[in-house]
């Protein structure tokens, strides 16, 4: 028996076929359009960056060239000079600086109780001392000189002088204490009131 199908029509719906192909001819279109839109796009940020590069190599070729006509200008001597200058001033700069917290901590382990200290004002001058304003607050003469005490057993408070003291409406003790301040001195435990000094 013959299975062969020998018409010339092999299919009957040559409609839904040639609607299929258009369909697949559609998608081919439309897939090839988007990948030649790529193409152009990524072609065109290649050069864009290409550009960009091509560019900043210029620059970076100058740039190069113009540091070392700086370099070729410049004196080893005075080179040496400037250094020398840049290393005096750092070193002034780190003696005239102090620690607030270092300063601080010594406050806080020689404070007595019924002592406030209500401002801080440091003046440094040129040569590097730094000069400490104190202003006080304090319930008896007796806890003002205690503070006094205590500050100057540190060793960091040299020449501590009280400037002005007097009594407010409110009767607490008000002094404005001078010294002069030197940073980095290693902390001495505080000494403890004399029996006469507590209440």
């Amino acid at each position: 028996m013959l299975k062969t199908n020998l018409s010339t029509r092999p299919f009957y719906n040559e409609r839904s076929v040639h609607l299929g192909l258009l369909v697949v001819l559609a998608i081919v279109v439309l897939i090839t359009g988007y990948n030649v839109n790529r193409i152009i796009t990524l072609s065109a940020r290649h050069t864009a960056l290409a550009t960009e590069a091509e560019q900043a190599e210029a620059r970076a070729t100058v740039l190069r060239q113009s540091a070392a006509r700086v370099r070729a200008g410049i004196d080893p001597k005075q080179l040496d000079v400037v250094s020398a200058e840049a290393r005096e001033a750092n070193g002034l700069i780190s003696h005239r600086t102090f620690s607030w917290t270092e300063l601080f901590n010594r406050f806080e382990a020689t404070l007595p109780p019924d002592v406030r200290i209500t401002t801080v004002t440091p003046k440094i001058e040129r040569d590097g001392t730094i000069t400490l304003d104190v202003s006080i607050v304090g319930r008896r003469v007796e806890d003002v000189n205690t503070f006094m005490n205590r500050l100057e057993a540190t060793g960091a408070f040299v020449g501590l002088l009280s400037r002005d003291e007097h009594w407010s409406e409110d009767g607490m003790l008000q002094a404005n204490l001078e010294s002069t301040y030197v940073p980095h001195v290693p902390e001495k435990p505080a000494p403890d009131p004399k029996p006469s000094e507590t209440r």
